[in-house]
């Protein structure tokens, strides 16, 4: 690529890229201004760029080294930092500082990157995860999140924002780690000793707008943005326009694989990534990462509010070819069968065992249907999908922070049931997500939070008390005059984990490691994902789910979330063991380890009590003393 005096190996398009005999080679596009200078401030040096025809400008930078701060200024009259810094330690409305992504010491040659079958991941805020809220103490917690059984870590997003703290979707420097997480080589060392611990690490990335503080794209060129789609958050941006600023986001993601060895992106809410190009942007951004990847196998998961199944399907089928898609359905169902409460966007559920058997079996519960509280159809057909290409979770930071209060789900409702919800989702067929604490029923809230100035922080929190509105109970006067500030730093600190609770939280912590070996070390659990089992409701609140395994003998799931249930008559056909075989319990959410009354003898040959509130996982084995 031509950016300069000489010919130059860029790794990005544009930004500074240091050079390996000194300098740097400096570019950005900037179609908008009419002249652009490269300002040294720390030594007051000032370089006039040379334009491109296409509205790119470039300098060589002959004294740039690592460590060392540059700004742009724009039309000789206001000084902006490098869209794509890849680090700005002062924050988005200071300078930017030259940063050699090959400095750094890998030591994950080996890695091979993640598949999707068989993975359980786990969603981790940096800055509330320890009480430092940095990637160098996140770091300390992997070899534990290695030892409970998590896989995959999530990293919600990092681009640069202002303040002290936020939960990162309101990013403005796409391609610099946020500043108070730490330094770019912090983040790599935390990816590093992940891959040591045998976890794999995706990042939570925002392409459907950028937040409304720091972000000076439009003043390099207004073509960033567009105003031909509406937007929940901000204008959505131009994925239509001049290859160039579409490029500035496809290169991204392929930019924290390359340069940060992530192994996928999780792309949030896709619905709002506009494009009526002949290819869609998101299969763009799919391609770049497993290009960026080389051999090694990534993981791309998308969050689709609408249900759009054609995300995961193949390029050659219509589809983006991402690998997995969020599941809302999932978790609406699981909360009202845990609490009875049917408001705003639950009330389209009834937490019934159909609708339990369905996500596992089918993924999304709308496929297509009408959905009330939309007024209009949701979803679309998923029945061709794998189940482990739904993301199911109890907890994710969302649904706990679209309360009040930001309360953890075991705190809403009765323990036995918890316990028997978490057997369905770690011992189901979808690929499991833990919200960060869940794993020991932390007794910290997730609340929204956003360090904004003045004037949007206000308006942030009215935005905040607006969107909780939809829940008629949270309009209770009571309620609205305690609601948590998002902007007051006393609702931030409320969130950080007492990690300590993993000792003093010994039964839950206890419930989701022995699940999660159970689901990594039984063999036909470590592959459930890739099966559709059966499923039959037992009573109204009472189902089974059945995995069918010639080889190694199949697997029951029994679930009870409503009062002992006398099962007998037992016409259910698929509680009937094998030919030749019997159920032996493997694994009861009642044993007194994680808080249970213990589990009474189940015969399912007799007349089997089931007991309340209970879930519990049988194996086939052979039965050598039975008749022929």
């Amino acid at each position: 690529m031509r950016t300069g005096a000489k010919e130059t190996l860029r790794r990005l398009s544009v930004g500074a890229e240091l050079l390996p005999d000194g300098g740097a080679d400096v570019r950005v596009w900037a179609p908008a201004c009419r002249r652009l200078d490269l300002v040294r401030p720390d030594s007051g040096v000032s370089l006039p760029m040379d334009r491109e025809t296409d509205g790119h400008f470039h300098v060589l930078d002959p004294d740039a080294r690592a460590g060392a701060r540059y700004w742009f200024r724009l039309d000789a009259d206001r000084l902006r930092p490098d869209p794509a810094s890849r680090h700005q330690p002062e924050g988005p409305h200071a300078p930017s500082v030259y940063v050699d992504p090959r400095a750094f010491r890998w030591t994950d040659g080996g890695w091979r990157g993640v598949e999707r079958v068989g993975q359980v991941m786990y969603e981790m805020h940096i800055g509330t995860l320890t009480p430092a809220g940095t990637w160098r103490a996140a770091a300390e917690e992997l070899d534990a999140l290695a030892d409970l059984g998590v896989t995959v870590i999530e990293m919600m997003p990092i681009a640069d924002f202002p303040g002290r703290f936020g939960w990162g979707y309101d990013g403005v420097g796409l391609y610099a780690p946020m500043h108070a997480y730490g330094t770019p080589d912090d983040l790599r060392a935390f990816v590093d000793r992940a891959h040591a611990a045998g976890l794999a690490v995706i990042l939570d990335v925002v392409y459907n707008h950028l937040g409304p503080d720091g972000n000076y794209l439009h003043e390099f060129s207004p073509d960033y943005f567009t105003d031909a789609y509406e937007n929940d958050w901000g204008r959505a941006i131009n994925f239509e326009g001049p290859p160039e600023a579409r490029r500035y986001f496809v290169e991204n993601a392929g930019y924290w694989i390359d340069e940060f060895h992530f192994d996928g992106l999780r792309l949030d809410a896709t619905q709002d990534i506009n494009d009526a190009s002949p290819r869609h942007v998101i299969a763009d951004i799919v391609a770049t990462a497993r290009a960026a990847a080389g051999a090694r196998s990534v993981l791309i998961v998308a969050e689709n509010e609408p249900q759009e199944t054609w995300i995961v399907k193949p390029e050659d089928k219509g589809g983006f070819g991402a690998d997995a898609l969020w599941n809302d359905d999932a978790h609406h169902t699981a909360v009202v069968a845990l609490t009875g409460r049917r408001e705003a966007y639950y009330r389209d559920y009834l937490g019934s065992a159909q609708e339990l058997i369905s996500c596992a079996r089918f993924g999304y519960l709308y496929q297509g249907q009408w959905y009330g509280w939309q007024k209009k159809p949701r979803g679309t057909p998923a029945l061709d999908l794998l189940p482990e290409q739904f993301v199911a979770y109890l907890e994710n930071h969302d649904q706990v922070a679209n309360s009040p209060y930001g309360r953890r789900l075991h705190q809403l409702g009765a323990p036995g049931r918890y316990r028997a919800l978490t057997a369905w989702l770690l011992l189901g067929p979808a690929t499991p997500l833990l919200f960060q604490g869940q794993e020991f029923g932390s007794s910290k809230p997730f609340l929204y939070f956003a360090d904004h100035n003045a004037e949007l922080s206000d308006a942030v929190r009215r935005g905040r008390v607006e969107f909780l509105s939809q829940f008629p109970s949270t309009t209770d006067e009571h309620v609205v005059r305690t609601l948590p500030v998002p902007g007051d730093a006393r609702t931030f600190e409320a969130c950080k984990l007492d990690l300590s609770e993993r000792q003093r939280h010994a039964e839950a912590y206890a419930l989701h490691r022995d699940l999660l070996k159970l689901r990594h070390g039984d063999p036909v659990l470590s592959t459930a994902g890739r099966r559709r089992p059966e499923g039959a409701v037992l009573a109204p609140g009472a189902f089974v789910l059945r995995y069918l395994d010639w080889d190694e003998g199949d697997r029951l799931l029994v679930v009870n979330l409503q009062n002992d249930l006398d099962f007998t008559p037992a016409r259910e056909p698929l509680v009937a063991p094998p030919y030749r075989a019997r159920w032996r319990l493997a694994w009861s959410s009642e044993a007194p380890a994680y808080g249970g009354q213990g589990t009474p003898p189940l015969h399912f040959d007799e007349s089997p009590i089931l007991p309340g509130g209970s879930a519990l996982f049988f194996v086939a084995e052979r039965n050598d003393h039975g008749a022929d």
